[in-house]
């Protein structure tokens, strides 16, 4: 029986449709069409009288405590910097006189810190928890080098990283649970879904992160609960050692006022629509690409970071 090469085209043609259908609609949507028509879709003045944030004192993590206090919710401010907790506090309640809490911890210290944080935080009406606060490597490497460097490494990272993300999503949950509503926003990253080489520690914390928010999610979303896993890319922060502004790399202000607009839209965003175009760019181009181009990519700022570094 001779082959009908029409017909197999044709067929070929329709599968990769139907994948590009697949990966674009809901790209549109969550990115477009859903925070432009539709978004935001939650009020969350009305989740409950005060949001907490974890890493709170610089980049993404102060820029959702400012747009929370903004919106009038009372802050709860969590970072190890007491000084800086103190500044940030005095910043909000003298902008938006909304009342501020500050917790002074380091997530890379033992399970004790979230009896602190319980102690401090029990009696309030939590509505929105941003688990902001997460650490990276100081310079792209391969793995077995940078622990052999730092060998505290693996225990900070995964303590700060998904610890922190795990122990205040069971600090809050209960209470949010009980009165049939609230917001948790996980910060994860953009390399969470992309090929990662000299972040593999960092990626894959953050893989961890998206997921355990996806399915987190599927627990508790007929309980009124929404749980969202942000995936930045570059944003100008200390982490990302305050990269040049450009569009794809935005100030965390910037970034935060669009990522905001996506709660209740997308259950895993990039938060921000040049992001996106990034993040659709990378699914369609295929891994193959992206582990080359990235691994090349980090190579280079491996070698340019590293260098500073052995010069301070």
């Amino acid at each position: 029986m001779a082959l009908d090469y029409s017909i197999l085209s044709s067929i070929c043609v329709g599968i990769v449709c139907v994948q590009i259908i697949h990966i674009v609609l809901p790209w549109l949507y969550a990115n477009i069409i859903g925070p432009t028509f539709f978004g935001p879709k939650i009020n969350l003045c009305q989740m409950g009288a005060w949001a907490v944030v974890t890493g709170a004192t610089d980049g993404i993590g102060k820029a959702y405590a400012k747009a929370l206090a903004k919106k009038g919710i009372n802050v709860i401010l969590i970072s190890r910097s007491l000084s800086k907790l103190e500044a940030v506090a005095k910043e909000l309640t003298d902008a938006y006189k909304v009342q501020i809490k500050i917790i002074d911890i380091d997530f890379k210290d033992g399970p004790q810190i979230y009896q602190k944080i319980e102690k401090n935080i029990t009696g309030l009406d939590i509505g929105v928890l941003v688990n902001n606060v997460g650490i990276s490597y100081l310079y792209p490497e391969f793995f077995i080098e940078y622990i052999t460097r730092y060998p505290q490494f693996l225990r900070d990272i995964i303590s700060v990283n998904i610890h922190s993300v795990t122990n205040m999503c069971g600090l809050v949950l209960p209470n949010m649970i009980a009165k049939k509503k609230g917001v948790i926003i996980n910060v994860s990253s953009f390399f969470a879904v992309i090929a990662s080489p000299l972040l593999s520690v960092y990626s894959g914390t953050k893989a961890f992160v998206d997921k355990f928010s996806e399915d987190l999610q599927t627990e508790y979303q007929s309980q009124g609960i929404i749980v969202q896993s942000l995936r930045p890319s570059f944003v100008i922060t200390n982490m990302t050692h305050n990269l040049k502004l450009n569009l794809f790399a935005p100030s965390a202000e910037v970034y935060v006022d669009s990522a905001l607009k996506t709660v209740g839209i997308a259950g895993k965003t990039n938060g921000y629509f040049p992001h996106a175009l990034l993040a659709l760019f990378a699914y369609l181009s295929g891994n193959y690409i992206t582990k080359i181009v990235h691994f090349k990519e980090f190579l280079r700022i491996k070698s340019l970071l590293s260098k500073s570094e052995k010069e301070i």
